[in-house]
Parts: structure tokens; sequence; C-alpha cells
């Protein structure tokens, strides 16, 4: 995107939801699945695919624990799920890459299944950069100099910043949802009303009560934003208990309300990453091969890709996917994003 691009129009790419309607949401009543599509849709939510190899390593200020399946010996793709959601969203993207050669590694981000703190002395922050500097510090612990990214939700953030702020450590990238990097600047914006009340958690969590009400209602809470984020994706319980699990980690709450206290400027980060953060709030190009997906029936609030295009100005490439793929889109078409991955290499 051009350097001069008017403030408005910035701040719109900043918060990631010019355009939404609340209505696309479907909060008024969740819709049945739909038949298995060419996307390679996992919509009925009864797969039972899983990790075999769940290793862990210290890296930076956690120990974290990830999923590991392919050749020792193979390029690396880095996987990287979002709120609410954990490693099993890529249980059948995995088997798709390996079976293609790839070492593939699916981390539990900070908060999340047994990734832990090694400090409890260390804040338990939730903002955008420190996220990213987890991931550098897990590939540097394994001595991965270079991987293909991939991601959605607070993932696709994740390796957006990776991909602008650390390209050299960064072969290709695919993202869900396109450009994602925010700002608090950005942030203090204010949209029109449909689109605020797309981000009611967020205010929600703003709050003490908010606070401790996610802390007292994770599993119902995360529930309903599975089936509202994905509102054609009938998943099974089974499915939904397996990353429930994942919400039980200690830190879980503490990390979750920082990330979205943060973007609203209602919670400081940690001083060492404000050079970092300055430089994601001018809203840095991506010039590394890139495939961005969006999914046809996504009802969590998410930019058109239209709006973020020209923030990557290497070899790029967009794919709408359908079906009724909602917002989780790696679990509920993993044929489609294991795809993206295989030819964002190839652009």
């Amino acid at each position: 995107m051009s350097d001069q691009i008017n403030m408005r129009r910035r701040r719109l790419l900043g918060t990631t939801i010019a355009g939404i309607s609340l209505l696309e949401l479907g909060l008024s009543g969740l819709a049945h699945a739909q038949s298995a599509d060419t996307a390679g849709s996992a919509k009925t939510g009864a797969s039972s695919a899983s990790f075999e190899n769940i290793r862990s390593i210290n890296a930076g200020t956690l120990n974290v624990s990830y999923a590991e399946a392919g050749p020792r010996n193979g390029p690396v793709v880095i996987l990287l799920h979002g709120w609410p959601y954990d490693i099993y969203s890529f249980a059948d993207v995995t088997p798709l890459l390996t079976a293609a050669g790839y070492r593939v590694i699916v981390p539990f981000l900070r908060g999340y299944g047994s990734t832990r703190f090694l400090s409890a002395d260390t804040p338990r922050n939730g903002q955008q950069a420190v996220v990213a500097v987890d991931i550098i510090n897990l590939m540097d612990a394994l001595k991965i100099d270079k991987a293909v990214l991939g991601g959605f939700d607070w993932g696709a953030r994740t390796v957006n910043i990776i991909a602008a702020l650390w390209p050299q450590r960064v072969k290709a990238m695919v993202s869900v949802s396109g450009y994602l990097i925010g700002s608090q600047e950005a942030n203090r914006a204010p949209l029109p009303p449909q689109a605020e009340l797309a981000w009611w958690y967020q205010f929600y969590f703003a709050t003490e009560r908010g606070r401790a009400g996610y802390e007292a209602n994770r599993h119902d809470f995360n529930k309903l934003i599975w089936h509202t984020a994905s509102p054609k994706w009938n998943f099974d319980d089974a499915t939904f208990e397996r990353s429930a699990e994942s919400f039980k980690n200690p830190d879980h709450v503490a990390v979750v309300i920082h990330n979205y206290r943060w973007r609203l400027g209602l919670a400081q980060g940690e001083p060492q990453y404000d050079e970092l953060e300055k430089r994601l709030a001018t809203g840095p190009t991506i010039a590394v091969p890139t495939i961005t997906l969006e999914g046809d029936a996504n009802g969590a609030a998410h930019p058109a890709p239209a709006a973020y295009a020209k923030k990557f100005t290497g070899k790029y490439q967009h794919r709408n996917i359908d079906g009724g793929i909602g917002h989780n889109l790696p679990q509920e078409a993993p044929k489609a994003f294991a795809d993206a991955i295989l030819d964002v290499t190839r652009l």
C-alpha cells in the first residue's frame, strides 16, 4: 500500500474490521452444516486425527509445547493457532503436509495447552509483538533458520508480524483473513456501530466483570465463539472438548485478557517491545511470497481482501474458500489450507 495512504484508511486496516456487519455473524441462530465440499471441508467435526509427538523446549521466557510430525530433515512448516483454538486446528492439515515431505511444527501459544512460563515473575503479556517474539525464540531453540509460516486469527497476525519484521526467517506465508497487524493508535478510532458490536467480547474483557466472567465460564464462552465465528461448522462435542483442554492452562485467562485490553490501550505492554510496536504501528508491508485465504462463512470480524491486497508487495495470491467455511479455516477446510502451504513456495 502506498506510503501516502491517508490516516483514516490506515486506521481501518489496523483494526482489521473494515466493512464488517454484525448481521454476518449469525448470532441469532446457529446454522446447520452443509455437505463436504471440494475444499476438503471437515465441517462435521468428526475427524479422529491427532498428534503422536508432543514435545517441549525452553525458548525465551517460555517452555513451549509443540506437536511435531514429518521427516526431521524436511523443509519446515510452522503452523499457528488463534483464540479460542489450539493446535488441533491443524490436526487434519498436518498429515497432508508430512505426506509431501514437510517437517511440521505446531506450537501451543503462550497461555494455551502445556506451554508454560519459566518464571512466575514474567508478565502474562498478550500484546501482538511478544507472541511473534515467542515464535522467533522457538525457531532459534529448534535451530530452524527459515520456515514456511501459516496461521489464522492470533496465528495469522503473528505470521504477518514475523514476515514484516524478520523476513529473512520466512520462506513463504499463508495467512487466513490477510493482513492483521494493528496498533493501539489505530484501535483508538471508533468504528460504525455494527462493526463495534462485532467486537462485543473485546469490550467485555475490558471490564473486571468480563475478566471474572471469562475465568468462570471460559468453556462455554469459547464454545459460543466457535459457533458464532463458524456458524455453518457442525463440530461435535468431542472436537470442542479436545481443544477445550488447552484453555485450562493456568495463564490462559491472564494472557487473553491482556491481549484484548492492550489492543484498546487499556493495558501496558512491556518496554522491551516498544520499538517493535512502533515499527508495527506504521503498517509495514510484507514482501515474502504470500497466499491469503478467506472462508465464505467467516462469522468473526475480518477485513475485506481488497482492503489489504496492497500490503503484500511480493508474489501474492488470494483465495476465497467456499462451502460454508468459517473462521477456523484450517480445521474446517484442511485440504484448502494444506494446498495453500504447498503452493505458496511455487508462486
